[in-house]
């Protein structure tokens, strides 16, 4: 796939150093909305739907809301995404599928402006964390680098939610994403997704079977090649980020000396 003989072009992490295989869903029975799904996605999406989870015990979740919530996330732009032909393909195949009226077109708009990875998840509740400037300074020390969405991928964890995968650069040994985590404390983690489409029910045999055929197929194909320069601190009462707003920008690399 990717030819890493060729000077200047970037080597990326591939799936046996990362976690997407371990963390595909089981397509072997018909795919049912799981519990985290049902709590935090479900209500948002098709809040009439027997199966909503409204609450949970310690009434974190409110009908999919709760308190705001900041995170590192990497931003992926729409008009970008939208740019690519292989994506514009992929999604024209999930619009044909047999499962293509439970899928919530409607919140791809109001999502838009928001899509992203999150690299470091809760750095924050209800007020925006402090950025230490030992971790600006780390920041500093990384300069900018590739990240390659891949697609489709359906998850073991929130069932009833499409994503592309995230595959980041590796230099030398170091997977640059992790790098990342690192400049905030965090151990490393091994999968980084974008959330794009949330499904309004379960799917029945032939469905899942549709689903798994288009994952399969799709697995592993460049969608979007994105040049990483800034992180974003974002926050947001919601999983689907539908009030999320931008606390702060997070550049990588060393800004130039002006002369």
């Amino acid at each position: 796939m990717h030819d890493r003989s060729m000077p200047g072009l970037p080597a990326f992490c591939e799936d046996p150093e990362l976690g997407y295989r371990r963390s595909l869903t089981e397509f072997s029975t018909p795919l049912r909305l799981d519990e985290s799904y049902r709590l935090a996605h479900l209500p948002l999406v098709a809040p009439d739907h027997p199966r909503v989870i409204a609450r949970r015990e310690d009434g974190f979740y409110e009908m999919g809301r709760h308190a705001r919530v900041f995170s590192l996330v990497l931003p992926v732009e729409d008009e970008a995404l939208r740019a690519s032909p292989a994506f514009l393909a992929l999604e024209d195949e999930l619009k044909a599928s047999p499962f293509a009226g439970k899928i919530a077109w409607e919140i791809l708009p109001k999502r838009r402006d928001r899509l992203h990875a999150t690299v470091c998840g809760s750095l924050g509740l209800g007020a925006p964390p402090a950025i230490p400037p030992q971790t600006r300074e780390a920041l500093s020390q990384i300069e900018p680098f590739a990240v390659e969405l891949r697609g489709l991928f359906s998850g073991n964890v929130n069932r009833g939610r499409l994503y592309l995968a995230a595959y980041p650069e590796k230099r030398g040994d170091r997977n640059m994403l992790q790098a990342v985590q690192a400049a905030f404390g965090r151990t490393p983690g091994d999968l980084w997704l974008v959330g794009l489409y949330n499904l309004r029910d379960d799917l029945d045999a032939r469905e899942t079977a549709a689903l798994a055929e288009i994952v399969s197929r799709w697995w592993n194909r460049p969608l979007l090649r994105l040049e990483t320069t800034a992180f974003q601190l974002m926050g947001a009462c919601d999983d689907l980020v539908l009030d999320g707003h931008v606390e702060a920008v997070l550049p990588l690399g060393r800004e130039p000396t002006r002369p």
